[in-house]
């Protein structure tokens, strides 16, 4: 049984109202208890961080506070009052707003059509472009959100997306502000900049509500911070007042190591050597232009960047399935061997048969069958080696038996190798792509986003695995748009922008401000301090290309 929350702020009964106050949260999807008697305060004009590991309810409780579901007991108060908050038009008329992870924006709507859709006047919509515009003017320059009205959200960078989302909350006067996950795609100063928006939204008396999974920012940003833990509130306490150590203790409920425990690499022959790689897609925009690194036995080479400026399109060619329609120049040799690239030979299973794995980027669309088994899944890509099959027949029971050991030694849960992918968590879905590639012992691992979603438990296992592969002689290259997770893990750090190398560090002599500079495509250091990131003035950071798959 958990401990009885603590809860933060100080304030007695007598004292003005909190601007959220929910009291004995449950709600159930079936045999699941997603929230159990939740408690929860947030005080008025603070940042206040909600954390804990996938699945321990966080998502579930803020989509009851939206309005998507309605709780099956408890009770919500908001500015002092009791509501039912039966819709999300029932929680922006309460005043609350919500920035989701993925924007729910028009792309080919401009800024100020997208601001109004919803919430317009009338049935003539010029009055109400009208109006918006000038207060989306006055809006984005109270509040450091400016953005062009008449530009179309597929033009803007996802900083600027972002900002549209804020700004079409307070466009519908919410005081109440929800961001998921909201740096998860910014680079480190777009990150700074959202923060000091956030603080000038609460110097303005405005409540945010930060859900996020780093630590740091919590530490940086948030006044109070909740935890939750298998769909129960164990801690609410003052930020001032805790530490990262003790945050992470209570979402695991055990000491976790936060830092990477490893020893200096030995780098050995090179396994993987790239020379001026090249890919044009099928509508002839440019994803790589002229790409080069080595990768050594031995060694992690982390790849950061900003989502889309050409990572995805790496990753997929070396692990043998481009885009279709792509045109590919360049050479890479494995193991001093050329490897096809456009040619019969160039695809996943003949990749595998040269000792590359692959964990990719998105690990529900090129991981898993989500449908089918874990057992299933475990085999997928090597269901042809002999130790599978049984003649013409493959042996199911063989599979099943190696799933099973594998979730064993990877701490997959649910054990239970007869369940559909879809029904295990974000992270424990890693866990059977990542045991399925890394004990197949490659010669190169391929890694993309090893931690994306996945709670801080799973994250420190996956640093273990991926350290214990290098520390086995070999090469790793690692794709992550998470900073300290590059300079944690990485043994040589080499930047992305723009599908072009913009430079290469050692973990050891740079900083989060010299990458983050790299990641917006500045190079010429000599006028920026590293450790001031981008100032924010600057718009190149603001306007990032946005490439992808």
């Amino acid at each position: 049984m958990a401990a009885p929350a603590k809860h933060a702020g100080g304030r007695s009964d007598a004292a003005a109202p909190y601007a959220i106050e929910l009291r004995g949260i449950s709600k159930a999807f079936g045999a699941v208890q997603a929230n159990r008697n939740i408690d929860l305060r947030v005080p008025k004009g603070s940042i206040h961080g909600i954390i804990g590991e996938n699945g321990a309810g966080k998502s579930t409780l803020m989509s009851i506070l939206y309005g998507f579901y309605r709780p099956d007991r408890g009770e919500i108060l908001v500015n002092g009052e009791k509501l039912t908050i039966s819709d999300s038009q029932a929680a922006i008329r309460a005043g609350i707003g919500m920035v989701f992870q993925h924007f729910k924006l028009v792309q080919n709507f401009t800024v100020l059509e997208n601001i109004i859709l919803g919430a317009e006047d009338g049935a003539l919509l010029r009055p109400s472009l009208a109006k918006a515009r000038g207060v989306l003017r006055d809006l984005a320059t109270e509040y450091q959100l400016n953005v062009d009205p008449d530009e179309r959200i597929e033009e803007l960078s996802v900083g600027h997306q972002q900002r549209v989302e804020i700004l079409k909350a307070l466009y519908r006067h919410a005081d109440i502000l929800i961001l998921d996950e909201p740096t998860g795609v910014l680079t480190p100063a777009e990150a700074d900049h959202l923060f000091r928006i956030l603080e000038g939204l609460k110097a303005e008396g405005k409540t945010i509500i930060l859900i996020t999974h780093k630590l740091r920012e919590i530490m940086d940003i948030t006044d109070n911070v909740s935890v939750m833990r298998r769909g129960e509130m164990v801690a609410s306490v003052k930020t001032a007042q805790t530490s990262p150590e003790e945050l992470a203790e209570l979402m695991v409920g055990r000491k976790v190591l936060l830092s990477v425990d490893k020893t200096p690499a030995k780098p050995g022959k090179p396994v993987l050597e790239v020379r001026d790689l090249k890919m044009v897609d099928d509508e002839g925009v440019e994803r790589l232009r002229g790409i080069s690194f080595d990768i050594r036995a031995g060694e992690i080479l982390g790849i950061a960047g900003v989502s889309g400026n050409g990572q995805t399109q790496l990753l997929e060619l070396l692990g043998g399935y481009p885009e279709k329609g792509s045109k590919v120049g360049g050479s890479i040799r494995m193991n001093g061997e050329k490897l096809d690239l456009t040619g019969t030979r160039s695809d996943a299973a003949t990749r595998r048969q040269r000792g590359i794995g692959h964990v990719p980027e998105d690990r529900q669309v090129e991981g898993l069958i989500m449908d089918f088994t874990a057992w299933e899944n475990v085999a997928f890509g090597y269901h042809q080696e002999p130790e599978f099959n049984r003649g013409f027949l493959m042996d199911n029971a063989a599979i099943r038996a190696d799933a099973e050991a594998k979730m064993e030694r990877f701490d997959v849960r649910p054990r239970n190798p007869n369940l559909a992918a879809r029904n295990f968590s974000g992270g424990n879905q890693q866990k059977i792509v990542v045991a399925r590639e890394i004990e197949r012992n490659p010669d190169l691992l391929l890694i993309g986003q090893p931690t994306r979603g996945v709670d801080i438990g799973a994250i420190e296992f996956i640093h273990k695995r991926i350290v214990e592969l290098r520390d086995a002689g070999k090469a790793i290259l690692l794709v992550s748009v998470e900073l300290d997770e590059i300079l944690s893990l990485s043994d040589r750090v080499a930047v992305m922008f723009d599908g072009r190398i913009m430079g290469e560090r050692l973990p050891e002599n740079t900083t989060t401000g010299e990458l983050g500079l790299l990641m917006a495509g500045i190079t010429d250091t000599e006028h920026h301090s590293p450790d001031e990131g981008i100032p924010p003035e600057t718009q190149h950071v603001d306007r990032l290309p946005e490439g992808g798959a």
